[in-house]
């Protein structure tokens, strides 16, 4: 009888557990003879039957074992590597990757005693392997969470529609390296990049960001100017995800230490296609992709649709109308400078007329127009471009940067002698596009008589017209924000974004805010003495010209946008 009693005593992990008297002997007996007839494993069956607390046997388990404990609810479960070892392994033996070091592979698990696992996994991989000590309960849901999102990303996106879209390459570079071991004609991986780029072109998205790091890998859309995360790929997919885009954009994929640029024309329908411009920038950890969307249609978004007042849109098409001088547009990249010229040119394109452009790069083709591409390798710089366009008989030339004095210097000549000069330059307002000349070099008699018109703009987002509210702000902060006494008597009515299913985040869509000054005679006169930018800003506002802040406000009055998105965009 006692050699009985001897003989179904608990080992291992039950003896352990009736030793921290969390089980009886009877009851460790009797588990660990059910979960063998059931082919369980030994916890999975005590969590089951809820016979023990999973943090319970997790404690026990670490101390009897001597390995090491680890909480997966401090674990970003998105971050952990996928495809080291595969699906049917990890549901067959609960076990779950958590970090590879070197050669060494760390397994989370719930059983300590389950040894085919790590062997397994062992031979699977190649990597030696160490087991981390997790609870049963919280591995069950994670190991759900990790392959659900897998197969989110990789099998639920996989629309029929998105096998109809054809893709091509303006670019003329030719791929090398046969990119075999990246698997980039791997269909879910050609259908996901497929997906992000027609889902970009829905959501009206500028650009897509596709990026790389330690731990995650990450794709963001920027709508309406701001930044937002929309998808968090595996990483185990980064390579393949950069290799595939890089294929689709005739880069060299066996090429990852220096950045690279290409273009992607997207063929949606037989009517619509976009273009996008790549660039890849190599990172810490791996390569960066961010692409611009072309939207050739913004060449056609009409001079009444940019936001301007009466009196700016009247001064614009004036001074655009002239044969002869020169409109400069000024603002931060990104603030919608490239579509007011190009609506400008949209209205003077016309057959009797020879329009020709440079620009870092072409964006938006139009049909009509002579456009150019710089490439600095070349020695096609604006300034030999600009003396180019000199000899063949431009009406208008539209440079897309004045950088340097060479460039402004051939733009005011040919200001001076007939032709009319669209360009942009990187100043804060239109006042000091003015002394932007003349530090640059230009001598101000030069700058007087060939500059007709200075236009500073920003893009505000517009306020969802469906879901914004009314913002009910003091009087007081009212006038902090730049209201005078006569408007708030008047009443002010001011909105606020709310949010909703048609928006996001209370905004859809931008509005452009503009300072448009025409240069007149005293201030031609003023520049010519040498005139600051505050003396010109001035100027400006005594003729009754509005600055930028000025003509914000006279947008969050009709509603347009709110407060708080003009102090994004006109901050000092």
């Amino acid at each position: 009888m006692a050699s009985e009693t001897r003989q179904i005593q608990p080992t291992g992990l039950a003896r352990r557990l009736v030793v921290d008297k969390l089980l009886s002997e009877q009851q460790a007996q009797s588990a660990s003879m059910e979960a063998a007839r059931k082919r369980q494993p030994f916890v999975q069956y005590l969590v089951q039957e809820k016979l023990v607390d999973s943090h319970n046997i997790a404690v026990s388990a670490a101390l009897e074992f001597g390995i090491p404990l680890l909480d997966l609810d401090a674990v970003d479960l998105m971050s952990l590597p996928s495809n080291l070892v595969d699906e049917k392994l990890i549901r067959k033996h609960r076990v779950l990757p958590l970090h590879r070091r070197g050669n060494r592979l760390f397994i989370a698990v719930s059983d300590p005693t389950n040894d085919q696992a790590l062997d397994e996994i062992r031979f699977n991989t190649g990597n030696a392997t160490d087991a981390i000590l997790v609870e049963e309960s919280k591995l069950s849901i994670a190991i759900d969470k990790v392959l659900e999102a897998q197969d989110t990303t990789m099998s639920e996106i996989m629309d029929s529609d998105l096998d109809n879209i054809d893709i091509s390459s303006d670019d003329d570079m030719d791929q090398a390296g046969d990119g075999s071991d990246l698997n980039i004609d791997d269909a879910p991986v050609v259908k996901y990049v497929n997906k992000v780029l027609v889902d970009a072109i829905t959501a009206s998205a500028s650009d897509v960001h596709f990026e790389p790091y330690e731990k995650s890998f990450r794709v963001r859309f920027r709508q309406d100017g701001i930044l937002r995360e929309i998808a968090n790929p595996p990483l185990g997919i980064a390579a393949r995800l950069v290799a595939r885009l890089k294929v689709m954009s005739r880069m060299n994929i066996a090429e990852r230490r220096v950045p690279q640029d290409g273009r992607i024309k997207l063929k949606l329908s037989r009517s619509r296609d976009i273009d996008f411009r790549v660039n890849t920038l190599p990172t810490l950890h791996g390569e960066k992709v961010v692409l611009r969307i072309l939207d050739a249609n913004a060449a056609n978004v009409g001079i009444d649709m940019l936001g301007m007042n009466q009196k700016q849109k009247e001064d614009f098409l004036e001074c655009i109308g002239r044969p002869y001088g020169m409109v400069l547009v000024t603002g931060p990249t990104g603030s919608g400078k490239t579509v007011t010229l190009y609506s400008a040119l949209n209205i003077l394109n016309k057959p009797d007329i020879n329009i020709s452009t440079v620009e870092d790069p072409v964006e938006i083709q139009v049909p009509g127009i002579n456009q150019v591409n710089m490439n600095q390798k070349t020695g096609l710089t604006f300034a030999a471009a600009l003396r180019a366009f000199l000899r063949q008989d431009p009406d208008i030339v539209m440079v897309g940067e004045i950088r340097d004095l060479e460039t402004a210097e051939i733009a005011v000549k040919a200001a001076q002698t007939g032709h009319l000069v669209l360009s942009t330059l990187h100043t804060n307002d239109a006042p000091q596009a003015l002394t932007r000349l003349a530090n640059m070099g230009i001598p101000p008699f030069n700058i007087a008589s060939s500059v007709l018109l200075i236009m500073a703009q920003r893009l505000a987002r517009r306020l969802c017209l469906h879901c914004r509210e009314v913002d009910n702000v003091p009087r007081e902060a009212l006038l902090e924000e730049g209201f005078g006494e006569d408007e708030i008597a008047e009443g002010v009515t001011i909105y606020k974004p709310v949010g909703c299913e048609r928006c996001v985040n209370g905004y859809k869509g931008r509005v452009g805010v503009y300072q448009v000054i025409k240069v007149s005679e005293e201030m031609g006169r003023l520049i010519m003495e040498g005139g600051n930018s505050l003396q010109l800003a001035d100027r400006a506002e005594s003729e009754g010209y509005t600055d930028l802040r000025r003509s914000g406000l006279q947008k969050v009055k009709l509603g347009l946008t709110s407060l708080q998105e003009l102090n994004r965009i006109t901050k000092d």
